[in-house]
């Protein structure tokens, strides 16, 4: 616990303030950008947007909108023909159910068409960050976001050893202060991008090198968890 505020404190200094890349207006821009993310990056997303949400600006208009064209809006993304049957799936549950806004609560978040426990934590971390009014994300269930930068990142500093990403957050919930759930994920991605990247990490720059398994106090890095649970060092 001690090294994990430690490392929160260094994280903290290195990207001060954080929110969701996601370019968004609202709510349900934002889980529409999120639902085109999936295997895309967020510049793309970001470029693909604007004029998606200039022709279309909120779940009544996606939920009517004609199929190729959205298809044609957002081709850019990849899996386009998935993705915009599940953008009009779930905008139609806007619609039908909740009078076109998004749910507060991780638990109906999740029952939208399209949408697991990634995206709803993005949600629910946004609603926290940016202080969206009348959003309660505590009672709501927020947890933090894993996606793979924040699944590799909490291996390699050994915050966690598992792969799925369920029992990732479950590690990082039990080690990390319910307060800076919504701001951890978010200060590791861009930790992640910027330094400690996948391949050819720049560790001489690094804020974390002191606390991280590859420093001078750690040892062998552990890229990797063994089946028998323990770290397998490089």
């Amino acid at each position: 616990m001690q090294r994990a505020r430690a490392i929160l404190e260094a994280l903290e200094k290195h990207r001060p303030s954080v929110r969701v890349p996601l370019r968004h207006h609202d709510p349900v821009q934002l889980l529409v950008a999120t639902i085109l993310s999936a295997q895309c990056t967020d510049a793309t997303v970001n470029r693909v947007t604007p004029r998606l949400f200039a022709e279309f600006p909120d779940a009544a208009s996606l939920a009517a909108a004609d199929r190729s064209r959205l298809e044609e809006l957002i081709h850019a993304t990849g899996f386009f023909r998935q993705k915009a049957r599940a953008v009009q799936e779930t905008c139609r549950e806007l619609v039908a159910r909740f009078g076109g806004q998004v749910p507060r609560t991780l638990d109906e978040l999740t029952r939208l068409p399209g949408v697991g426990r990634k995206t709803a934590n993005v949600i629910l971390s946004s609603a926290a960050l940016e202080g969206w009014p009348g959003w309660d994300v505590a009672a709501g269930g927020l947890g933090i976001v894993v996606d793979t930068h924040v699944q590799r990142l909490a291996r390699r500093l050994a915050l966690t050893l598992e792969k799925e990403p369920e029992k990732v957050e479950r590690d990082l919930t039990g080690v990390i202060p319910a307060h800076e759930w919504a701001s951890f994920p978010l200060r590791l991605i861009y930790f992640g991008r910027e330094i400690c990247t996948s391949r050819n990490p720049a560790c001489a720059r690094c804020p974390l090198f002191d606390l991280c398994p590859a420093g001078p106090h750690g040892g062998s890095m552990p890229w990797l968890a063994g089946r028998d649970g323990k770290v397998a060092h490089r």
